[in-house]
């Protein structure tokens, strides 16, 4: 998902919960950021106290991502949750649609909703669900069961297996979908471009066996109904794997709706604004967002648009704040060189990695562990 579904969507279901806005704003600046936080770095002060910072994410050509211990401490955790199902490690590390321990995950999570880091924990939880409606059926570890058959892509009306199918890709969105397919083989060597005359270890591990690299950015598109091929028949029954995106997103968006309800409901300070919708009065709005075949900043508009028409949340002249991850960054970097910690703790950047850092401990240390999952 990208930062239409991760912030914009994300705020509109905590709002609909009944979150207030400044609230909603940090869970889904903390959702977005997980994918911006791609940085490792530490600052020291003056009294020799000292605050690291560890990635969450990497850039697509990142050669961080080539290193395998490196995709078990941040894909593994903050984006391709294992679902653990099939015989074999390999297929029990590939994430799965709202699976066991994805709601173990969150369940437990919430248990923190008194925390200081609560609103920003519940944000990255936010991210890691959200994620397993779009990233299922591929892992966080490079995988031979990642590589997808690049010719066998299918969309809406080609999709003769999806019965649900949308509205047709009109030929400037078709357009659209290919060439960015296009665009991001060739970025990443795979398919000609950068490395046209060299199928390097990097192009191939990244391209088509790390996450959904082989599928390129089809899943993070809300409005897609597609399918594919795996390159081993054994990944799937019969190795096909149909895609209803806006079906899927669907129920995701229901799934962290549930979620904000139960956190606002658990919090002892009050601070639910008390105007939350349930998800069935809202479900063909939120449809009708997910439908919308646009671009990036497209999606993000069809999201604007609903919140100020008061149908998701709100009295209809609200709207959702522009993220700006940017100031978390500045936050951090405005840290460095200060005289002692004073106030650190206090800035969201600082919530944000204790959040980060107590989910990463508790995912590989304590719940994958519990399902004989062991990853780092």
């Amino acid at each position: 998902m990208q930062l239409d579904m991760h912030y914009y969507a994300t705020y509109a279901m905590a709002r609909a919960a009944g979150i207030e806005p400044d609230d909603a704003r940090i869970i889904a600046t903390s959702a977005q950021f997980v994918d911006d936080n791609v940085a490792r770095s530490h600052v020291t002060f003056g009294d020799g106290s000292r605050i690291d910072q560890e990635a969450t994410a990497h850039h697509p050509i990142d050669l961080s991502n080539r290193d395998d211990r490196d995709q078990r401490r941040v894909w593994v955790p903050f984006h391709f949750i294992p679902g653990n199902e099939g015989d074999t490690y390999t297929e029990r590390l590939k994430c799965r649609m709202d699976s066991r321990i994805v709601q173990e995950l969150r369940d437990h999570h919430l248990t923190y909703a008194d925390r200081g880091f609560a609103l920003h924990l519940l944000g990255i939880t936010a991210h890691v669900y959200a994620d397993t409606f779009s990233h299922y059926g591929f892992s966080g570890v490079s995988s031979r069961g990642d590589k997808v058959d690049n010719s066998s892509f299918r969309f809406h009306e080609e999709v003769e297996e999806a019965d649900d199918a949308t509205a047709p890709l009109s030929p400037q969105m078709r357009n659209y979908v290919t060439e960015k397919a296009d665009r991001f083989f060739r970025d990443r060597g795979d398919h000609g471009g950068l490395l046209i005359n060299v199928k390097s270890w990097f192009a191939e591990e990244l391209s088509g066996a790390l996450g959904h690299g082989s599928v390129a950015t089809l899943p993070d598109m809300p409005y897609l109904v597609w399918s594919f091929d795996y390159e081993r028949p054994d990944a799937v029954a019969g190795g096909r794997s149909i895609r209803n995106n806006p079906a899927t997103y669907l129920e995701g968006c229901g799934a962290l709706h549930d979620m904000f309800r139960r956190f606002a409901a658990m919090r002892a300070d009050g601070r639910a604004s008390g105007d939350g919708r349930d998800f069935d009065a809202i479900a063909h709005r939120v449809q009708d967002v997910l439908l919308v075949q646009a671009d990036k900043a497209g999606r993000i508009a069809a999201w604007q648009e609903a919140a100020r028409s008061g149908e998701v949340f709100g009295s209809g002249d609200e709207e959702i704040p522009e993220y700006d991850g940017h100031a978390w960054n500045v936050q951090w970097e405005d840290l460095d060189g200060r005289e002692d910690n004073e106030g650190a703790m206090d800035l969201p950047v600082w919530q944000f990695y204790r959040a980060t850092a107590m989910h990463r401990t508790y995912v590989l240390r304590d719940l994958l562990p519990k399902y004989g999952l062991i990853v780092d």
